[in-house]
């Protein structure tokens, strides 16, 4: 390709994405991995730069530099970079487009239509990533927040405004059960991000558990496994950003972002490749930097504001809960659902394990009746998972410990109250009746 050629597209580039034209070029020294190394730029960390290759043009994001070198992670496949390519610095950040009209569609980490039903124009624009709200001008949460499923409703409720964390390893129904969140949810509109997930599942979620119902008051942001790490990061903020903007209209948003882990772990990747040290068990230190700044930007807004709900996902390999990114969510987050493997063995579905899981805020969201209620199925719940050992095998005596008989007597209803088919919606107040009903049984007993 002639040199005038390329010149030409690289106009033409420049022209179609929007900018006011481009700054002095540098030129591509090295090739690391997925980090490219420049010299001869100025590109202040975070900004795009256009990167030429064989077919064209890619966007890479300075991620650092070291003296007059600049490191970029591509957006893309770096398939047709050639030595001394010419890297040239983007003029404008274009921002994420925004508006009511995202509703029902599904995008990617730069905010560009992935369902084939046309591109995704507007005049309102925002960053991927927005500053967090002065804590002293958050509303307090005060309201709780339906979500459709009688386990979470009843004994680990959730407020408008809360950061809740979903434990869970590989393969215990996490999506599934965010399915149900996003068919239930009482919320105006659900922001659903699918980072690091296998393509086949994004479909899944989209098509099967989300459904047609879910989807028409959603906006999905996928970035799977196969994107570069910078998509994947850029996934998680751009649903944040989506979530944010919808908050900022008045509304009650639900956000469910599906992992986080994987956020922490395209960090790492990024972290690694331009030199960063690594800290716990391979994690550099900004890893653990982002993910409060990412956390924080949800929650209720200020005065006029709606609310954002979320919930996101840490995955626990192994199912080790100790793992440095779980570990760093749970003190950073509002509560944790932890779903247990055992429980998703034999068959109970959603597997919460209410035992070891907490919402931090449901005092505040409750009446005190309700509290007590929660407190004694949890109590009984607690003492039959201790002793279940034994009661198995036949060695617990009957008479042993009252707490124990009365648990044996009514586990079969609290199974029953804290299972719920996948299509299924309790309603907030429906889900009072039922641990109203099952209190009493207890009394009874």
């Amino acid at each position: 390709m002639s040199a005038e050629a390329l010149c030409q597209k690289l106009k033409a580039y420049h022209h179609n994405i929007g900018h006011s034209g481009p700054k002095v070029a540098g030129r591509l020294v090295r090739v690391v991995g997925l980090t490219l190394e420049a010299i001869g730029c100025q590109a202040s960390v975070g900004s795009l730069c256009s990167v030429e290759t064989e077919s064209g043009f890619i966007d890479a994001e300075v991620v650092g530099f070291d003296g007059n070198k600049i490191f970029l992670m591509p957006s893309e496949n770096i398939k047709g970079i050639l030595p001394g390519a010419k890297v040239t610095p983007l003029s404008v950040e274009q921002g994420i487009p925004v508006g009511m009209h995202l509703l029902g569609r599904v995008i990617d980490g730069a905010g560009r239509a992935l369902d084939g039903k046309g591109s995704i124009t507007s005049k309102q624009r925002t960053a991927s990533v927005n500053k967090a709200i002065n804590p002293l001008s958050r509303r307090q949460i005060s309201e709780p927040l339906d979500v459709g499923v009688k386990a979470i409703n009843g004994m680990l409720t959730v407020g408008k405004g809360q950061r809740m964390g979903l434990f869970a390893g590989s393969g215990v129904g996490k999506s599934v059960l965010l399915g149900m969140m996003t068919r239930g949810a009482t919320a105006d509109v659900v922001v659903v991000g699918l980072i690091g997930e296998r393509g086949r599942e994004v479909k899944e979620f989209i098509e099967e558990i989300l459904g047609e119902a879910g989807r028409a008051r959603s906006v999905v942001v996928a970035a799977p496994a196969d994107n570069s790490p910078l998509m994947r990061l850029k996934g998680c903020e751009t649903a944040v950003a989506v979530a944010e903007y919808f908050r900022d209209q008045g509304l009650d948003v639900l956000l469910l972002m599906d992992s986080i882990t994987r956020y922490a772990q395209a960090q790492r990747e990024i972290a690694l490749a331009i030199g960063e040290p690594p800290a716990t068990k391979g994690y550099p230190p900004s890893v653990f930097a982002k993910l409060p700044a990412l956390v924080e930007r949800a929650g209720n807004g200020g005065e006029g504001q709606g609310s954002i709900t979320a919930f996101f996902t840490v995955l626990s390999e192994g199912d080790d809960m100790q793992d440095p990114i779980a570990d760093a969510s749970r003190a950073i987050l509002d509560g944790h659902i932890v779903l247990s493997r055992e429980l998703a063995d034999s068959g109970h579905y959603p597997a919460i394990d209410v035992g070891k899981s907490i919402s931090r805020v449901m005092p505040a969201v409750t009446t005190e009746l309700h509290q007590d209620q929660a407190r004694v199925i949890k109590t009984l719940y607690s003492a039959y998972q201790k002793n279940q050992d034994l009661i198995t095998i036949g060695a617990y005596n009957k008479g042993s410990d009252p707490i124990v008989d009365t648990a044996i007597s009514i586990k079969p209803q609290i199974d029953e109250f804290l299972q719920q088919k996948m299509h299924d919606v309790i309603a907030f107040d429906d889900c009072m009746g039922h641990l109203d009903t099952l209190t009493q049984q207890f009394r009874a007993s």
